[in-house]
């Protein structure tokens, strides 16, 4: 109960001497469509979650990147949105976010069912493990300003796999409170990955990123880019995924998004 009551302490006294500058702010929020969409409560709610975010976490610069005030907030907004009502300790197994200036090349490998070791590099814009650190390509988050195409959200992407890490494992399956709920997840996501699978080999357009057709795990992240930054695009397209989503994350960014 003490280490609670100072807690809260430390947060009123983080937001009442470190708060995000008003201008930065407003860039912030009229960069990025579907923040500006926030109602004004839930907007000042996510200042204040970004300002204890931005105390919390520690960035680093790579390649010669400085990382401004105005790049940390950037990413602090978007990455908060998600667990706007979820809370901000579901970010709590990681500290340091490494900001490159663009994509990084990381040498991988694999082995096969028959044993066999094969080695090769895949470029990234974004990487989030389980207990950090999380890896971001600035030129993958100013990308996520364009509305052309598929949705892209790097940020929500690699915390979204945060979230979904909690669970254990890389499933797309958050943490559930029982097994009807991740039964009933697992059918829905995996269905609506199919569809998402068969519509990019048909060559039809689709609202969510392809990348989403790698795995499961992949979907969820390209999922929930959809559903924050286009979500009445991705309810038209895919309701049952959709309330999977609004169910799960206690918001529903198609009404506030609405015309």
């Amino acid at each position: 109960m003490v280490l609670a009551a100072w807690r809260r302490w430390r947060e009123r006294r983080t937001l009442a001497t470190r708060p995000i500058p008003d201008a930065m702010w407003r860039s912030t929020l009229a960069r990025y469509a579907f923040l500006a969409a926030l109602p004004p409560g839930d907007a000042q709610r996510l200042r204040d979650m970004a300002t204890l975010f931005l105390a919390q976490k520690e960035f680093t610069g790579a390649g010669g990147l400085e990382v401004t005030d105005d790049m940390a907030v950037t990413i602090a907004a978007q990455a908060c949105l998600p667990v706007l009502e979820l809370g901000l300790h579901w970010y709590d197994s990681f500290v340091t976010i490494v900001l490159h200036p663009d994509e990084v090349v990381a040498a991988r490998e694999v082995t096969d069912e028959f044993g066999i070791v094969h080695h090769y590099e895949e470029a990234l814009v974004g990487e989030a493990l389980g207990d950090g650190p999380m890896m971001l390509s600035w030129r993958g988050v100013t990308d996520a300003a364009h509305t052309d195409g598929p949705v892209y959200n790097v940020v929500i992407h690699e915390f979204a796999h945060v979230i979904e890490l909690r669970s254990g494992d890389a499933t797309g399956i958050p943490p559930l409170p029982d097994a009807a709920s991740r039964e009933h997840w697992r059918r829905v996501i995996e269905a609506s990955h199919l569809r998402l699978v068969r519509r990019i080999d048909a060559g039809a357009d689709t609202v969510l990123d392809p990348y989403g057709a790698e795995s499961v795990s992949e979907f969820f992240a390209v999922a929930c880019e959809g559903f924050f930054v286009a979500g009445a695009a991705l309810r038209e397209d895919d309701p049952y995924l959709y309330e999977l989503l609004k169910g799960f994350f206690r918001q529903d960014p198609a009404e506030r998004q609405a015309p």
